[in-house]
């Protein structure tokens, strides 16, 4: 079964362009992982630095070699310092009742 999540994240004040690159770079790791379905970063208009990334992995199984691959956690052991957070905060999604996904798994 599908996993859908979303992480936020805010930079803090002058690590901005470091954390724009680093999310250039894992998006493109990430999209080329086998179990990613979606991975989606997104900035909030009103903040620039507050971050909003949507996420599917294939499965429980892809997820984990997500966040076990090196580019996963080289990025969140990096990222740790520069956000105002203790980390990436995850919120897990769940279809709404009666609707379907509209992206699928491949």
């Amino acid at each position: 079964m599908p996993l859908a999540l979303y992480a936020e994240f805010t930079a803090k004040p002058g690590t901005e362009d470091r954390v724009a690159d680093m999310m250039a770079e894992l998006t493109e790791r990430v999209r080329a992982e086998p179990g990613n379905v979606v991975f989606d970063p997104h900035t909030r208009r009103d903040n620039p630095r507050a971050y909003f990334v949507y996420e599917i992995y294939r499965d429980e199984a892809a997820f984990q070699a997500h966040i076990t691959a090196e580019h996963s956690k080289a990025f969140n052991a990096e990222l740790g310092g520069l956000i105002e957070e203790d980390g990436s905060q995850l919120s897990w999604l769940a279809p709404a009742a009666g609707t379907a996904p509209q992206h699928s798994p491949a």
